[in-house]
């Protein structure tokens, strides 16, 4: 595996691996990988022969109080797990090369990313819009793999992929959950001990809410006991626990159509985010 820091000796590597005409996948990450990213290295060799993860923490999608600083960097595990899978190329630029002096330039997705995070963390989606961006044009992947557990933003990355005309098919994955069902993420490890075990309320809520909602139950009452379930276990601030259209986003108040249980709270200086698929069959 080769570990490239500067953009002419990517796009030169990005030829090399191009030029046998296989599909080229790239799985773009923050680092402090976990199984659940490992999940879309391996879903990305079903979809291509060449595989490049990107490692960024990119501070353009972090707000003023946000976690930035202390995001978990770790960048020598990483490689030795990405190499054990046969990736190709980590991409692992600094931030004077993502953004060089001068930069100047915003991709804004305007909509589907409004609501849910991009109300609670304003500029957030526009900070992901923008360097996805760039890592496309960088690795012009012909494949791309998301997990769903940043299902809005999957659905920014889908709907400006879309909306640019840009070649490239953008595969979801299932969210990626330990074996007590607590969806995986880097952030995780912020918790301790307690608030491990606390964390649990928030996929249990989102399911027992999927089960309400599904039997016909009204959405409003059951978004209320999900919300207060949180709160009982030391969840707060709740920025949100609601039921959107799978596409759009939208709210919901009666399920009429495929949708998405969606929440995200903070439990002490963690926040966490989860989300369900409700089936109106």
């Amino acid at each position: 595996m080769q570990t490239l820091r500067d953009l002419p000796a990517l796009r030169s590597a990005i030829d090399i691996l191009k030029s046998d005409g296989k599909p080229l996948v790239l799985v773009p990450t923050m680092g402090a990988l976990h199984d659940g990213h490992m999940a879309l290295v391996e879903e990305a060799r079903r979809h291509g022969r060449h595989v490049v993860v990107s490692i960024f923490v990119n501070p353009r999608q972090f707000g003023e109080h946000e976690d930035l600083d202390a995001y978990p960097r770790r960048e020598a595990k990483d490689a030795q797990m990405l190499s054990a899978a046969g990736v190709d190329i980590l991409w692992a630029p600094g931030v004077e090369v993502m953004y060089p002096t001068g930069y100047a330039t915003t991709v804004s997705v305007s909509g589907i990313s409004d609501g849910l995070d991009g109300a609670a963390r304003p500029g957030h989606f526009d900070g992901v819009a923008t360097v996805v961006t760039k890592l496309f044009n960088q690795v012009q992947p012909d494949v791309a793999i998301f997990g769903e557990k940043d299902y809005q933003q999957l659905a920014v990355i889908r709907r400006f992929v879309a909306d640019l005309d840009l070649d490239i098919e953008i595969v979801g994955m299932p969210t990626q959950r330990a074996e007590d069902g607590l969806a995986l993420s880097s952030r995780n490890a912020y918790l301790t001990d307690e608030e491990r075990k606390a964390a649990l309320a928030l996929p249990r809520a989102l399911g027992e809410a999927k089960r309400h909602i599904e039997r016909g139950e009204p959405v409003a009452g059951v978004l209320a006991q999900a919300i207060a379930a949180l709160a009982a276990h030391g969840f707060g601030p709740i920025d949100y626990v609601t039921l959107c259209d799978a596409a759009t986003l939208e709210p919901m108040q009666v399920l009429d159509r495929p949708a998405r249980l969606l929440g995200a709270a903070k439990l002490g200086k963690t926040r966490l985010i989860d989300n369900i698929a409700v089936d109106p069959a």
